[in-house]
């Protein structure tokens, strides 16, 4: 149904989207509990090849239906009746508003993608089996004040909003991860470091994704990923069945929940949501990893740390409101050049 067309009252429509988000929110939160447990029987290598490869299986169900839709809807636009029969045009191979060398840029840019994002989950699966849950999950969320960074350097102005959220995230990483006795733990430098090639994977999506289909780019990242973890960890690490028999609930957690059906609520919830509300609601996703974390694996934040993950939501949530009011802005400057 088009967004015009929906007669489901605002009210209903937000509770639910709003709801989906959450929940997203909360799977990748908890995803993170999963990925420490999972540390308990396989090595870090091994587990981010079966979770992306079980998490590119689960999607391919996703890109069929959404395939399906796209051949009904085109026949419903194309289709015309002569003498009782119904008549289809043929459906055509690719996109025609698609040169072909951007979609020779598009395959390239899914494997550069992988590669960033086999990288960043490396990282990140590794830093975790020195810190907590609640501390990975904050820290790899820095990514989203990184973004207008690292977009700076490239050309990309920031402005006074982002570089707020920058120093409220920047002080409250001191808390969270700088002691008292000014030592830091090797696992959270790893996090931050992680963030980064998130935050550039970020743009990178931003670049690739108007030529590909957003769905059918996460499975083979999440594809290309997988690969790479497999073959390091044929190199460095014990593979075996009975060591992946063990940790089939982080694994298929990580895998489908994270990857399959998070990705998918976002996607569904994302298309009518309030941007405010998408903004806050999945910056939590760090607030569930630390509440995962105390309630699975009883891991305690002292109230240093907490008063560092108040400091980084902040900084989180100012820098994505701040990119969400500069949208706006330049669309309503655009909307006055046009009229």
């Amino acid at each position: 149904m088009m967004p015009g067309l929906n007669t489901e009252p605002m009210d209903t429509r937000t509770f639910r989207t709003d709801t989906l988000l959450l929940l997203t929110a909360a799977i990748w939160g908890f995803a993170f509990v999963a990925q420490r447990a999972g540390m308990g029987y396989v090595g870090p290598f091994l587990y981010n090849a079966v979770r992306f490869a079980l998490g590119a299986v689960s999607l391919l169900p996703l890109i069929l239906l959404r395939r399906s839709a796209a051949r009904r809807a085109f026949v419903r636009e194309h289709s015309r009746t002569e003498g009782g029969a119904a008549l289809v045009a043929p459906l055509p191979a690719h996109p025609p508003a698609i040169p072909r060398i951007q979609r020779l840029a598009g395959v390239g840019g899914m494997i550069i993608a992988g590669l960033i994002l086999f990288s960043a989950s490396s990282l990140q699966q590794v830093g975790i089996v020195t810190t907590s849950a609640g501390k990975a999950g904050f820290i790899t969320g820095l990514y989203v004040v990184l973004v207008p960074l690292v977009g700076g350097l490239v050309g990309r102005a920031s402005d006074a909003g982002r570089w707020i959220g920058a120093v409220l995230a920047a002080a409250g990483l001191y808390f969270l991860s700088v002691s008292e006795q000014f030592t830091v733990a090797p696992g959270d430098l790893l996090l931050l470091l992680c963030a980064v090639f998130f935050a550039g994977h970020v743009l990178l999506i931003d670049r690739i994704s108007r030529y590909i289909d957003p769905i059918v780019l996460s499975a083979v990242q999440s594809g290309v990923t997988a690969l790479l973890s497999f073959a390091v960890a044929l190199i460095f690490e014990p593979v075996g069945l009975s060591e992946v028999a063990s940790a089939w609930a982080p694994l298929v957690y990580g895998g489908v929940m994270s990857v399959g059906i998070a990705y998918s609520l976002q996607i569904v919830a994302q298309r009518t949501a309030h941007p405010t509300h998408a903004a806050i609601l999945l910056s939590l996703e760090g607030t569930f990893a630390a509440i995962g974390g105390f309630l699975i694996l009883g891991e305690v934040l002292s109230l240093r740390n907490i008063a560092g993950c108040a400091l980084m939501l902040a900084g989180m949530l100012v820098a994505q409101l701040s990119a969400i009011r500069k949208e706006r802005l330049a669309e309503g400057g655009k909307s006055i050049r046009s009229s």
